[in-house]
């Protein structure tokens, strides 16, 4: 009996956030090393939280990584990954690589894996959505560095996302992008998911890693920061806190703030549910970044 309670208590608990969220637009960056785990419970975990939200009447839209399962493809062709200042250095044989991971096996196998679950799902290449200007990178010596085919998002095409959000469909999206003269270029899918989550005026944007938030040592998690506010990220930036990987992924946190969306959240997708617990318990997880 007193289980059968604890389950009323969190469902209670629930029950205001499920209230004020209905209806809601909810971007879900899913990525990191959980999802190539061999354990199905760490895969589907995700998904079902997906259709948890999709059966409450929140809105998700899913824009997935891939970085890992693009390496070990690229080994496979007999091409060396390479990265610069966090990105992945993008040549024409790369691109390839790129585009068919992430558009043509991955992003199929999130759509399957929603609809296995009771979920509503339909895939995306970010090809169809986003348009993108080739991205460079600053030198050493104030010299620009080209990276090859990666794009920087500057627009998304929400027609058939809000299509899909109209019929309670979930869509999900591969970050890749066209620029101008219609080349795919690889994008970073953080800066990806904060451009979707503005350009659908979201009201939370949710960015899953395999980490469990921002931490002062990347090394210790007992050094969470919970709550971060915007005006906190340069001076953390200067003390060498966000650094790498982390940098475009507290931009993307901070640009989207700044431009409408209530909430940005870190999560460790390898804790179950840690959607879920983010959004609907008092407590959360991970870091929140407001305005």
């Amino acid at each position: 009996m007193h289980d059968l309670i604890s389950k009323a208590a969190t469902l209670l608990e629930a029950l205001p956030y499920i209230q004020r969220f209905s209806g809601a637009t909810f971007v879900v960056k899913y990525g990191g090393s959980f999802m190539d785990s061999p354990d199905p419970s760490i895969r589907n975990g995700v998904a079902r939280d997906i259709v948890f939200l999709e059966a409450v009447e929140i809105n998700p839209v899913v824009v997935h990584g891939g970085g890992k399962a693009i390496t070990r493809a690229m080994e496979a062709a007999g091409l060396k990954a390479n990265f610069i200042q966090g990105q992945r250095v993008t040549d024409e044989a790369t691109v390839r690589v790129v585009d068919q991971v992430l558009s043509r096996e991955i992003n199929p196998e999130v759509v399957a894996t929603i609809n296995s679950l009771g979920g509503r799902a339909r895939g995306f290449a970010g090809t169809d959505i986003f348009r993108c200007r080739r991205m460079t990178l600053p030198g050493p010596n104030g010299e620009s560095l080209d990276i090859g085919y990666v794009g920087e998002v500057i627009s998304v095409n929400t027609a058939p996302l809000l299509d899909c959000i109209s019929q309670g469909i979930t869509p999900v999206i591969s970050p890749t992008a066209l620029d101008e003269d219609g080349r795919v270029h690889n994008c970073n899918a953080d800066v990806a998911a904060a451009q979707a989550a503005i350009a659908l005026k979201a009201c939370r944007l949710v960015f899953m890693s395999d980490v469990p938030g921002l931490m002062r040592d990347p090394k210790d998690p007992a050094t969470l920061i919970s709550h971060l506010e915007t005006s906190e990220v340069p001076g953390l930036k200067k003390a060498g806190v966000v650094d790498k990987g982390m940098i475009p992924k507290v931009d993307s946190a901070v640009a989207a703030i700044r431009s409408g969306v209530q909430k940005v959240s870190f999560v460790d997708g390898r804790v179950p549910h840690s959607v879920l617990l983010e959004i609907f318990t008092d407590a959360g997880t991970g870091t929140e970044v407001v305005l």
